[in-house]
C-alpha cells in the first residue's frame, strides 16, 4: 500500500469519526432543550398573532372560578408575538433562553431565565425570542376585564 492510498483511508476515517460526532452534539443540545423546557413545547401555534414559529403547551384555561390563564411558550430564535395588550394585565416569567420585551414607547428588555415582567393592563407590548437563541416563557393572563386585543406585526426594525 503507498502513502497516498493510506493518506486516503486515515482521512476518510476521521471524516466519518468528525460527522458522527457533530450528530452527537446536534441530538445532544435538541435533547437537553427538550429536558430543560419545565412544562413541555405543546403545540405549534398557527394562528396570526406570532411571527416566526411558537409553541404553546396550555396549563391552565381561565373559566368563570378563576379567570388567569397560564401557558408556557417556546419562541424558535427570532419568532415572536405582534403588538398586543391585556385588558386585565399579564406576567411573564422567562424560564429558559433569551427573548426580549418591550411596551410601546420604551426601549427593548433582554430577558434570561430568571426574570420577570408585569405586564400593566392596557399597555401595548409585544415579547420573544432573541435573534439567534430560543426562548421559553410562562404567561400568566388575567381575562377578568377581556381577552388580549391583537395590533400589528413588530416590524423587522423594531425587533432589531
Amino acid at each position: 500500500m503507498n502513502l497516498k492510498n493510506i493518506a486516503i483511508i486515515v482521512l476518510t476515517g476521521v471524516f466519518a469519526f468528525s460527522c458522527k460526532a457533530q450528530k452527537k452534539a446536534i441530538l445532544s443540545t435538541e435533547t437537553a432543550l427538550q429536558k430543560s423546557i419545565l412544562f413541555g413545547k405543546g403545540e405549534k401555534i398557527t394562528n396570526t398573532n406570532f411571527t416566526g414559529t411558537a409553541y404553546l403547551q396550555m396549563l391552565i384555561a381561565a373559566d368563570s372560578l378563576n379567570p388567569t390563564s397560564v401557558g408556557n411558550v417556546t419562541f424558535e430564535p427570532g419568532a415572536r408575538t405582534k403588538w398586543h395588550l391585556h385588558p386585565g394585565g399579564q406576567i411573564l416569567l422567562a424560564t429558559d433562553g433569551v427573548g426580549y420585551y418591550q411596551e410601546k414607547g420604551q426601549p427593548k428588555k433582554i430577558l434570561r431565565k430568571g426574570d420577570v415582567i408585569k405586564c400593566p393592563p392596557n399597555i401595548q407590548h409585544w415579547h420573544g425570542a432573541s435573534i439567534d437563541t430560543y426562548f421559553v416563557q410562562v404567561a400568566i393572563t388575567n381575562t377578568q376585564n377581556g381577552v388580549p386585543v391583537w395590533l400589528q406585526a413588530v416590524t423587522d426594525e423594531e425587533y432589531k
